[in-house]
C-alpha cells in the first residue's frame, strides 16, 4: 500500500488505553508509519460545536507534524454560496501554508450538524479521517445559547430558545437548519452519527467525549496522535479557555435542565451504541460536567 496516501494510515492495529468518560477500555487503532506529506487536508474536527473544539485544534497546533488551518472554522463544506457541482478547493486550501507537514487539518464543528457538509467532505478526500467531540447535549445547548446571547445574535431566555416556540425558527429556516438557534437540534447526537457512518467508515472516525479531554488529557491526546499515525509530541499540559459565553451569570435552571435530559435521554444510549462510548453518566439527574470550559 503507498503510504503518501491518507488510506494507509489503518494497516496494522496497535493498541491503545484510556478512561471514557469514567471506564478504562481497550481499543485498536490501524496504523502503520507516518503518512508522506500531502498539500491536501486530511483530518478533520467535524463536530460538535461549544464541545471542546477549541482547546483540541490547539493541542493540535502544536504537534510539529501537524498543520491546523491558520484559521479555526473555516467553514467551507457547509457554504451554501458555493457551486457544488464544481466546488473551488483552492479557496479552502489557501488556509494552509505550504510546509510540507504530515497531516492538514481544521476544526468546523457545524459539520457534523450541517445537511451535505459530510457528503462534500467525502467527496473532497474520501479517505479522511474525522475526529467527533461528544459533550453533554444539554451543558452544550446552554452554552450555546450563551455565546449567542453575548454576540446580540439572541434575545430570548434559555427557557424560551428550547420551547417549541422557540424552537419553530429552526423548523422554518431553509433545510429545517439554523446556525444560530440550533441549540436543541445539534444535541441530537445520534441521528448525526448514524448519518456520518453511512459516508465515513468505522475505522477513518474517532470519537472522543469531551469529559476525557478535560480529566484525561494526556491520555486523550495520546490516542489521537495514535490514530493519526503520529509520534507523541504534544504537551498535554491541561488549558481552561474562557470564551464570552461564560460571562452570563444566567444558570442553567432546573426546569430547563430537566426537560433535555429526558428529551435527550433516548439519543444519549443510541450515540452511546454507535459511538463506542460510555456515556451512562450522562443519563444521572445529578451528572455535573467536571470542568468549564467555554469551547
Amino acid at each position: 500500500m503507498d503510504i503518501s496516501s491518507p488510506a494507509a494510515s489503518f494497516a496494522a492495529p496497535h493498541a491503545w488505553h484510556l478512561t471514557v468518560c469514567g471506564e478504562i477500555v481497550v481499543r485498536m487503532v490501524h496504523c502503520t508509519t507516518k503518512l508522506a506529506a500531502s498539500l491536501q487536508t486530511n483530518l478533520f474536527i467535524v463536530g460538535a460545536q461549544k464541545a471542546g473544539t477549541t482547546a483540541l485544534h490547539s493541542y493540535l497546533s502544536r504537534h510539529p507534524d501537524i498543520q491546523m488551518s491558520t484559521r479555526k472554522e473555516l467553514h467551507f463544506f457547509d457554504n451554501e454560496r458555493l457551486d457544488w457541482s464544481n466546488p473551488n478547493y483552492s479557496l479552502f486550501e489557501s488556509s494552509f501554508p505550504e510546509t510540507g507537514r504530515v497531516v492538514r487539518g481544521e476544526a468546523t464543528p457545524i459539520y457534523l450538524y450541517w445537511p451535505n457538509s459530510i457528503e462534500r467532505l467525502k467527496a473532497y478526500d474520501p479517505s479522511a479521517r474525522l475526529i467527533v467531540m461528544l459533550r453533554h447535549p444539554t451543558f452544550r445547548a446552554f452554552s450555546h445559547w450563551k455565546m449567542e446571547t453575548v454576540r446580540g445574535v439572541e434575545s430570548l431566555s434559555f427557557d424560551e430558545a428550547i420551547s417549541d416556540v422557540g424552537r419553530e425558527r429552526v423548523r422554518n429556516a431553509p433545510l429545517g437548519v439554523h446556525r444560530n438557534f440550533s441549540y436543541v437540534e445539534r444535541g441530537f447526537y445520534a441521528s448525526q452519527i448514524e448519518r456520518l457512518l453511512k459516508i465515513f467508515p468505522r475505522n477513518q472516525i474517532l470519537f472522543i467525549c469531551t469529559d476525557d479531554l478535560w480529566i484525561e488529557t494526556g491520555n486523550t491526546i495520546e490516542k489521537i496522535e495514535e490514530f493519526l499515525c503520529l509520534d507523541k509530541r504534544i504537551s498535554a499540559k491541561k488549558e481552561y479557555i474562557i470564551l464570552a459565553s461564560t460571562k452570563i451569570p444566567e444558570d442553567l435552571s432546573l426546569r430547563s435542565r430537566e426537560y433535555l435530559d429526558e428529551l435527550y435521554a433516548p439519543q444519549i444510549r443510541s450515540a452511546s451504541t454507535l459511538s463506542g462510548l460510555d456515556l451512562s453518566q450522562w443519563l444521572s439527574p445529578t451528572y455535573q460536567e467536571p470542568t468549564k470550559m467555554g469551547a
